[in-house]
């Protein structure tokens, strides 16, 4: 399983001693306003069970790397990717409220898509941001992607539709662009 290393960062695979860490993202309202409602904290703790096993590239469940600042191991976030083929992966991340606008989100995705691309055998990464979250779409763009498309009205949330924003970026487009 990848560990991965920025100058303030490090990237750990999740394991159950950050259950507390990860239900409170999955609770905090700010950080969930556009990926999901509330839920009950069962239904978070089957998507975190489910992102325990063993990972390896290829693997169908996500890879969930537990965000960290370098020198005091607080956790500040998750990021991670999911296979839709062989040679393609969704990436994802979500950071807790106090850890955004501070470039760990720019930090953590370069490192992944670095790892996607050198070590997971990924040609194509993608995204799907829900219309409106314009500091994702900043985010994903930083990194080098492109939107791709818009899904109209593809996605419920908080009682009305809402259309995604669909992102791409390419193994070769990354190499050219760092």
């Amino acid at each position: 399983m990848p560990t991965l290393q920025t100058p303030r960062l490090i990237c750990t695979p999740i394991t159950p001693q950050d259950w507390p860490f990860f239900l409170a993202l999955q609770q905090d309202q700010q950080v969930m306003r556009y990926v999901a409602e509330d839920r009950p904290p069962e239904v978070i703790r089957e998507a975190f069970d489910a992102r325990l096993p063993a990972w390896s590239p290829g693997s169908e469940h996500w890879l969930c790397l537990v965000v960290r600042d370098i020198a005091t191991k607080a956790p500040l976030g998750v990021t991670g990717y999911r296979h839709h083929e062989a040679d393609c992966a969704e990436v994802g991340f979500l950071f807790a409220t106090q850890a955004q606008g501070k470039g760990y989100g720019l930090e953590s995705l370069q490192a992944l898509c670095r790892y996607a691309f050198a070590e997971g055998g990924v040609r194509r990464l993608i995204a799907t941001v829900t219309a409106g979250n314009n500091a994702s779409k900043r985010l994903l763009e930083k990194v080098g992607f492109v939107q791709e498309g818009e899904l109209r009205e593809a996605f419920w949330l908080a009682g009305r539709w809402h259309n995604d924003w669909l992102f791409g970026l390419l193994h070769h487009e990354y190499r050219e662009s760092r």
